[in-house]
């Protein structure tokens, strides 16, 4: 399962430095474009304070079943210029649908048999790759349905309601920190601010926050697979009725029990700070299964079909 380096070029000429994992045995193949996570994240999903190492097994899982697997590094992180600091959300989502149109143009894969999948915010850009262009399937793994300020803030509930008690004690403080902060946020006009003494992608955050995943959702054009673990503490896991409510045709759920943010199951009380301790461990192997045996029967089944069709063309 041979890694081979492949640069997507944005819109706007950045390349962007990736990796393209092919099957053995000969092509075309289908193909899918894996999107992580939001912040500095590099082509195999990891930061440098949180390496989640999502893109190997992935694309070994996907490899075996003769499925290639395409992921880059984001702007500013990697091999890729520019600082991710810079980047809005809109900018992260039209590098994706540029990474989509580069896999279809590319030799040895099948432009009619790519797929997408998105853990976190690329669940995000997945539901927009699922409605704005030819992506034959999408998986969504902790992907929300509703708009983004809504999420911040369950997720910022959810959060201080895993701490020890006497954090829980403080939530209306800290929830009208929350408050005072993404007000400041609001009111900014640059790329980068400081808030509350730090740096951040101000830009991203503002688009983030008015983002609504339901227009995206209800016009996917593609099956969907969507993930999310019960001890989700970033997102919603109940937000699963509100995707298969919305996609087309409805969409295939999993609730996962144990199942974290971070793709590993801890059997524990979920928190933040078990993060550490769980990326040690590899991502859960029944949710690769589960993604990898949905993807091989969804993209196969469009390579089936369309080389029926050619033939049916061909002998009439």
């Amino acid at each position: 399962m041979p890694d081979i380096d492949m640069t997507v070029t944005a819109d706007d000429g950045t390349p962007l430095a990736g990796s393209l994992t092919l099957p053995t045995g000969p092509g075309p193949h289908p193909a899918v474009l894996l999107l992580h996570g939001s912040g500095p994240l590099d082509r195999d999903g990891n930061a440098p304070k949180l390496p989640v190492n999502l893109a190997r097994p992935v694309a070994e899982a996907l490899a075996a079943r003769g499925i290639a697997t395409l992921r880059y590094d984001r702007r500013g992180t990697g091999a890729t210029p520019g600082d991710w600091r810079t980047a809005g959300f809109t900018d992260n989502r039209r590098d994706a649908a540029a990474a989509v149109r580069a896999l279809a143009d590319r030799a040895g894969i099948r432009a009619d048999a790519i797929g997408v999948i998105g853990h976190s915010e690329g669940a995000l850009h997945a539901m927009a790759l699922g409605s704005r262009t030819d992506v034959r399937a999408v998986v969504l793994l902790a992907g929300f349905a509703g708009v983004g300020e809504d999420a911040f803030r369950w997720q910022g509930r959810s959060i201080v309601s895993s701490m020890p008690a006497p954090v829980r004690l403080l939530r209306r403080p800290l929830a009208g920190l929350g408050s005072r902060v993404l007000a400041r946020v609001k009111r900014t006009r640059t790329d980068v601010a400081r808030v509350a003494g730090n740096r951040v992608n101000a830009r991203w955050l503002r688009e983030m926050l008015v983002h609504d995943t339901r227009d995206d959702l209800a016009a996917v054009d593609a099956p969907v697979l969507a993930v999310t673990g019960d001890k989700d503490l970033q997102v919603d896991p109940d937000d699963l009725k509100e995707i298969a409510r919305l996609v087309p045709g409805g969409a295939e759920t999993h609730r996962v029990a144990d199942l974290t943010h971070v793709l590993r199951r801890d059997s524990g009380r979920p928190a933040l700070t078990s993060y550490r301790r769980l990326l040690r461990e590899p991502v859960d192997p029944g949710l690769l299964d589960l993604v990898a045996e949905w993807l091989t029967h969804h993209l196969s089944m469009t390579t089936a079909h369309e080389t029926a069709t050619e033939r049916q063309s061909a002998a009439s």
